[in-house]
């Protein structure tokens, strides 16, 4: 039998590389805000109990406007914490698990090493510290809920330092990178792939299993923001010469976020619990450019 996901979120990187890689295993139905208000709690929470089937509730959906929800607060909370809260009651009442995913940002930074899930949090902002409420919310209400923390998204489609790096280069002789800035660049696919390859377990697990709780899915190695733009240029432009990259520190772009130079997820929990790790983030950018070449062709 086909299990059934209810998605909510249909066009970020995330929802969008799960609808892409769906089978005859898994079957996912996504809701846009189209669909839901996400900043109606009753119409997420009917939402998710009138469905037919649903074996399981992915939330792909999130305020991601860094920047802009310093001065949009409830905004962001709507979506990314009472969205989550009303989410997880739901699926409590209907008694199928919940995956919240989630984001780096819930740290401050200030850490030497990689982040374990126990770790103290410490979010910087007004989007960290949403998203740590929406975090909270799904463990605090539902007894079937994984928080997945994601980090440096990439991948063909959408917004993201990918197609940052790519759009600048083709205007400008000087990029400035921040290189104190460093975290495990991660692509939506693989994340997409690893929750649709474990829906069954999750569909399945019960409460109090090890399944349950926070869990980092990011790929393999560490990178700062420089490394990254470089792997991105040799990668994507191998007959080109490579656009000059100057180093500068995060405090040369200020912004209304401050943003945490230590964003390093440590992953060991993943392979403890579901005994695997996702390749590195170098061969997973490898693909996502090889996916997109039929539009890099310089300007």
């Amino acid at each position: 039998m086909t299990l059934q996901v209810l998605q909510f979120g249909a066009t970020g990187q995330l929802a969008r590389e799960v609808l892409a890689r769906q089978d005859r295993n898994v079957a996912v139905k996504a809701l846009s805000r189209a669909d839901v208000d996400l900043a109606d709690p009753a119409a997420v929470a009917r939402a998710i109990a009138a469905e037919p089937q649903v074996d399981l509730v992915l939330n792909a959906a999130a305020y991601t406007a860094v920047d802009r929800a310093e001065s949009e607060p409830e905004a962001a909370y709507a979506v990314n914490a009472r969205a989550p809260e009303a989410m997880a009651r739901a699926c409590q009442a209907r008694g199928v698990p919940l995956v919240q995913v989630s984001t780096d940002m819930v740290f401050s930074g200030a850490g030497a090493g990689a982040y374990v899930e126990e770790d103290p949090v410490g979010p910087l902002h007004v989007y960290g510290a949403s998203k740590l409420a929406g975090e909270e919310a799904v463990l605090a209400y539902c007894d079937r809920a994984s928080v997945m923390r994601v980090s440096w998204l990439f991948s063909a489609y959408g917004s993201n330092f990918l197609h940052l790096m790519l759009r600048l280069a083709n205007t400008q002789p000087v990029l400035k990178v921040v290189d104190d800035q460093r975290a495990r660049p991660t692509a939506a696919g693989d994340v997409a792939a690893f929750i649709l390859s474990q829906a069954a377990r999750l569909a399945r697990a019960p409460a109090g299993a090890s399944e349950w709780g926070r869990l980092h899915v990011v790929n393999s190695g560490c990178a700062t923001r420089v490394e990254m733009a470089r792997a991105i240029f040799a990668l994507a432009w191998p007959d080109r010469p490579a656009p000059a990259i100057e180093p500068v520190p995060t405090s040369a772009f200020p912004t209304p976020a401050r943003r945490a130079l230590n964003a390093e997820l440590d992953a060991s929990r993943l392979a403890r619990v579901f005994g695997l790790q996702l390749r590195p983030w170098q061969e997973a950018l490898e693909d996502v450019i090889a996916e997109m070449q039929p539009q890099l062709a310089p300007a």
